[in-house]
């Protein structure tokens, strides 16, 4: 196998590293200062940077086989999303955020002519975000036929009447849409119950209840909220792909979104450990650096183990998904899911225990990193789901040998 990338990746790699150097790292305290300045704004500096991003041609690099991005594959875009992961708040300044990323993708891949050019354009030119409506308080979502929310046509609309939460990007004040996700026919077989449709978010009868916090955060400006929709009504055209096909484009809107989840983890790792290593060549305990003693060394160098096998592992799940497609590739896209978190948690946590009492403090981004990472654990699925499906996929292979 050959593990160098391409020199189209290496040239936009250099690119983009360049950028964050000169660009995100030394705005990172601005851009925090300004989001609690005002919490549910639009921080300045995300625009100016989007614009210098724009500029670079570092726009839209998650779009694979698309006029519109840059045509990368999964294998090539692995390292750029990596780098964008360093720093949490940075892969919007390249319009390269969840959930708008997954959303793009699925009105470029399932939408029609018209529902493409309504929402589209405002997208892909970073001027409008979206959000993904699935997660439900009342059942657990990890089964996703479990969800009662309802989607009912009444002539030329649909009237819509659920109640949604954790949903992400609602709290930034340029989200205008909503794929919302619900059942058409609760008598339909199972995996044929459930439709989505696109719904404008100023929509009447849409209610934003709070904003659900992860450990005490917020995320503001971007935020998960808790929403309510009471006969919000929309037109039968906002229908995507037809009714009782939700659950065929969740699977395939899940599958990217939960490998660039795990490749901005793997950044958010390394930075991290950069953190870790340089926090403990510098403070001294019992008569010398931190970095001598054998616990933090052995820390280090599992973080570094750890990092590297999660890299190897996505890199794989990103090169069958390239060549044999999302469903064949859907055990490595699995075990990433699993594997990516949890090894930044472990990462997180020893960079903070490295940091001592700063690393839970605002003075560092540990904490807030630890936490969300800690959620990744739950979004687009829990380990659980993914680990029963590994060993579904494992077992099958003996069953057919016999």
């Amino acid at each position: 196998m050959n593990f160098e990338y391409n020199q189209k990746t290496k040239d936009l790699l250099a690119r983009l590293n360049a950028f964050m150097d000169s660009h995100v790292y030394p705005n990172e305290r601005l851009y925090h200062e300004q989001v609690c300045a005002d919490r549910w704004g639009n921080p300045p500096i995300i625009d100016e940077l989007k614009e210098k991003a724009r500029a670079a041609g570092l726009w839209n690099l998650f779009l694979p086989d698309s006029e519109h991005g840059a045509g990368l594959t999964n294998v090539e875009y692995a390292p750029l999303c990596e780098v964008m992961g360093r720093a949490h708040f940075s892969p919007q300044i390249f319009n390269c955020a969840a959930p708008d990323t997954g959303n793009i993708e699925t009105i470029e891949r399932y939408g029609t002519q018209e529902q493409k050019a309504r929402w589209l354009p405002g997208m892909l030119d970073g001027t409008i975000r979206s959000a993904f409506a699935m997660t439900e308080p009342e059942v657990a979502s990890s089964d996703a036929t479990n969800i009662r929310s309802s989607i009912v046509r009444d002539g030329d609309d649909y009237v819509i009447n659920g109640h949604k939460w954790w949903i992400s990007g609602v709290g930034d004040p340029r989200c205008e849409l909503l794929i919302f996700m619900g059942k058409t026919d609760p008598q339909a077989p199972k995996h044929k119950q459930q439709s989505m449709i696109l719904v404008p978010l100023k929509t009447p009868g849409i209610e934003v209840i709070r904003p659900m916090t992860v450990f005490g955060y917020d995320d503001a400006p971007h935020g998960h909220m808790e929403i309510r929709f009471e006969n919000v009504r929309v037109p039968a055209s906002s229908i995507l792909l037809g009714e009782g096909r939700g659950f065929e484009i969740a699977q395939g809107r899940l599958g990217p979104g939960r490998i660039h989840h795990c490749m901005r983890l793997i950044g958010l790792a390394e930075r991290c450990l950069e953190l870790m290593c340089r926090r403990v060549s510098k403070r001294v305990a019992f008569g010398r650096p931190i970095g001598e003693q054998s616990v933090t060394l052995e820390r280090i160098a599992e973080s570094r183990i750890l990092i590297d096998q999660a890299r190897l592992l996505t890199l794989k799940a990103a090169y069958m998904m390239d060549t044999v497609g999302n469903k064949e590739a859907r055990a490595e896209i699995a075990m990433i899911k699993v594997a990516a978190p949890n090894m930044a948690c472990k990462v997180i946590d020893w960079a903070i225990q490295a940091h001592g009492a700063a690393g839970v403090s605002q003075d560092f981004v540990l904490a807030n990193y630890y936490a969300h990472a800690r959620k990744i654990r739950f979004a687009d699925g829990p380990d659980e789901v993914h680990r029963n499906q590994i060993g579904r996929l494992e077992l099958a292979k003996y069953a057919e040998a016999t």
